[in-house]
This record gives C-alpha cells, sequence and structure tokens, in this order.
C-alpha cells in the first residue's frame, strides 16, 4: 500500500512563506503524479498542485500561480510545495494525494495523506 504523510504546516503571518513536505512510502510504480490539494472551512477540496513523478512536469491552480512552486526529491520519494505571499485565503488543511493520471479533481487520485494544517494570520 502505499502512503503519503504530509509535514511542515503550521501558523504564519500573511505575507510569509512555509514549506511542506509529502513522504511516500510503498510501491512507487503506481504513482505517476503527485499533487497538492486544500480544503478550507466550509470549502470543497481544492486543487493546489501537481508534479510528474518522471518527467517534472508541473500545473498550478490559478489561485496560487506564481506564489507556489511544486518540486520533489525522487531519491527521497518526497514532493515539496514551496509557498510564498500567503494570504489569510489559503488557510486550509492541505493534503498530499498521487494517482496515475494528471488531474485537478480529487477524484482522480488513489492515495492520500491525512492532511497538515496551514493557518495564515492577517
Amino acid at each position: 500500500q502505499v502512503q503519503l504523510v504530509e509535514s511542515g504546516g503550521g501558523l504564519v503571518q500573511a505575507g510569509g512563506s512555509l514549506r511542506l513536505s509529502c513522504a511516500a512510502s510503498g510501491p512507487t510504480f503506481s504513482m505517476y503524479f503527485m499533487a497538492w490539494f486544500r480544503q478550507g472551512p466550509g470549502k470543497e477540496r481544492e486543487f493546489v498542485a501537481r508534479i510528474s513523478w518522471g518527467a517534472e512536469s508541473t500545473y498550478y491552480g490559478d489561485s496560487v500561480k506564481g506564489r507556489f512552486t511544486i518540486s520533489k526529491d525522487r531519491a527521497k520519494n518526497t514532493v515539496f510545495l514551496q509557498m510564498h505571499s500567503l494570504k489569510p485565503e489559503d488557510t486550509a488543511i492541505y493534503y498530499c494525494a498521487a494517482g496515475q493520471y494528471s488531474a485537478i479533481y480529487p477524484a482522480n487520485y488513489n492515495y492520500w495523506g491525512q492532511g497538515t494544517q496551514v493557518t495564515v494570520s492577517s
């Protein structure tokens, strides 16, 4: 079974930065795309970014373009989300996900982490 464990969340002031990590374990052949989603209070789960495990192609949601960067360390089976210029509206639980298809919908991802809370104060 694929397991994903997020870390790096916390409380930060608006304009600040955070880096989230997602450590993956288990069979890596099934993890073709890795993605970050987030879910704010009372909101639906929202696509943030995704990266291809091999080709390093990336794709971002409109609300984070230019502020967030997704990257990976293949040797460590870890995916990162570097977040800059954080805004209060970025406050959410951030989830790491893995799946075989390039997609922005949660239903297309087979494996999920437990989530890490990011809170941005104004």
